[in-house]
């Protein structure tokens, strides 16, 4: 596997073409996907084609692009002209027309990229892990009896096994960190409105999208593309000056002031996991950081975020017929069974919830540069069932990160070790909104320090 800052450097260097690593990427494909389950399409005629302009142009010397001719892969939430996006649903029918690209999408393009494919997702996105009714269950790269974790399960098996370099995910309650961190890659959920979204996510203001990649700085280069307005996103802001590959490059963490909270104050952690993490936070004191232990002082959310979310999952599903809500995974049924019973009043509650969570937030970072917790509690579990015990919800054991896109912070994972079976283990750095190059400097540092691309699934 190579990075995409790597490929980047060997087109410019005449030592490697954009047809060559796309062949690569197929052939990856070819080789795991059917154990693995990755990639719900894969479009090789066209990815092929797309490399082939790519080297023309890399043979003139006139590459267009941050990414011209880097193989990459969009989840099957995002639309992608010309192929289907059929969102882990029966519901959904593959016969109409495919016209339009999502702003990430659009900008993958506009930088010449190459789409691989489409990668596999829950049903509608709407859970921690990553199966449906559509095309079954997709399997951890690391030990495939396990899960993959989701909703971006996909993207992050498809960047562990050199499926492609870079992968587009979605992140709504942790749908990025989750699967990076069971992995073992890394993945940015960027600032909401930072990365434009259209349509609207049904999950409103929950739902970011942002990059998976095998290297903080492949991340990083993949936020300088796909950040900006767009004028079908009313809450997309725009692109921050500056360049977030150049932070990750620069990156330092000298004299920063990070909390570490092994817990939040509510997550029971698995303490091999915990050992795991309190090793990998001292090596930002290593690297000058001021660390210090200390909890942002809010209690679990996780009520509210369930009346968020499970409205959201009411909303998705609400123009569906009796026989198409038959065929929904029934995990999903039951949760827009629930979602449609609130009022109004109680949305408006979960709102008002959400706003005091980022007020306490917005608070603790005056006085913390970064959070640092576990990205998961937990290393991963067996694969098809939605959480350890086959009891509850997803969010049983995501406690971690969905309160971060109820806050709408920028939240990374990074690999910071394994367990005794041999299984990832993420690290969670969360910044205050809009510092997300800062995140990516406190990532980059941490990279640097500890290298984790050596190992392998």
């Amino acid at each position: 596997m190579i990075s995409a800052t790597e490929l980047l450097a060997d087109y410019r260097a005449g030592r490697r073409s954009p047809v060559e690593a796309t062949r690569d990427a197929l052939a990856r494909i070819d080789e795991l996907n059917g154990k693995l389950n990755a990639f719900c399409l894969v479009d090789a005629p066209q990815a092929l084609a797309q490399a082939a302009e790519s080297a023309a142009r890399w043979r003139r010397g006139e590459p267009r692009g941050l990414l011209d001719g880097v193989p990459v892969s969009v989840k099957d939430l995002l639309l992608t002209r010309g192929l289907p996006t059929l969102r882990g649903s029966r519901t959904i029918s593959p016969d109409q027309p495919w016209d339009v690209d999502a702003p990430a999408v659009a900008r993958l393009r506009e930088h010449n990229a190459v789409i691989i494919g489409k990668t596999t997702t829950p049903e509608l996105g709407w859970k921690g892990v990553t199966d449906n009714p559509l095309t079954g269950v997709t399997r951890n790269p690391w030990d495939a009896t396990r899960t993959s974790g989701g909703s971006s399960g996909g993207a992050a098996v498809a960047v562990a096994t050199g499926m492609g370099t870079i992968a587009l995910g979605t992140d709504g309650g942790g749908s990025i960190r989750i699967p990076a961190s069971f992995s073992g890659v890394f993945g940015i959920k960027a600032t909401y409105g930072l990365v434009p979204i259209f349509p609207a996510s049904p999950f409103g203001t929950l739902s970011h999208a942002g990059p998976l990649a095998w290297t903080v700085r492949d991340a990083a280069l993949a936020l300088d593309v796909l950040s900006g307005t767009d004028s079908r996103d009313w809450s997309a802001g725009p692109r921050p000056p500056g360049s977030f590959a150049a932070a990750a490059d620069a990156g330092s963490v000298a004299g920063l002031r990070i909390a570490f909270s092994p817990t939040l104050g509510h997550v029971s952690v698995n303490s091999e996991v915990a050992e795991l993490v309190e090793r990998a936070v001292e090596v930002f004191a290593e690297l000058g950081a001021v660390v210090t232990t200390a909890d942002p002082g809010f209690a679990d959310p996780i009520d509210a975020f369930h009346t968020l979310w499970f409205s959201g999952a009411a909303a998705a599903t609400a123009a569906l017929t009796d026989d198409q809500l038959a065929d929904l995974d029934p995990g999903l049924r039951e949760v827009r069974e629930r979602g449609a019973r609130y009022s109004a009043l109680e949305y408006l509650d979960a709102t008002a919830t959400r706003a005091e969570l980022g007020r306490i937030m917005g608070e603790f970072h005056e006085r913390h540069d970064l959070l640092v917790t576990p990205t998961m509690p937990i290393a991963a579990f067996e694969a098809g069932v939605e959480t350890p015990s086959g009891e509850g919800r997803w969010t049983s054991w995501t406690g971690f990160t969905y309160p971060f896109n109820m806050t709408q912070q920028p939240a990374a994972t990074l690999p910071c070790g394994f367990t005794s079976a041999g299984l990832p283990v993420g690290l969670q750095v969360v910044g205050p909104r809009h510092a997300d190059a800062r995140v990516l400097a406190a990532c980059a540092a941490f990279e640097r320090a500890r290298p984790w691309q050596s190992v392998r699934p």
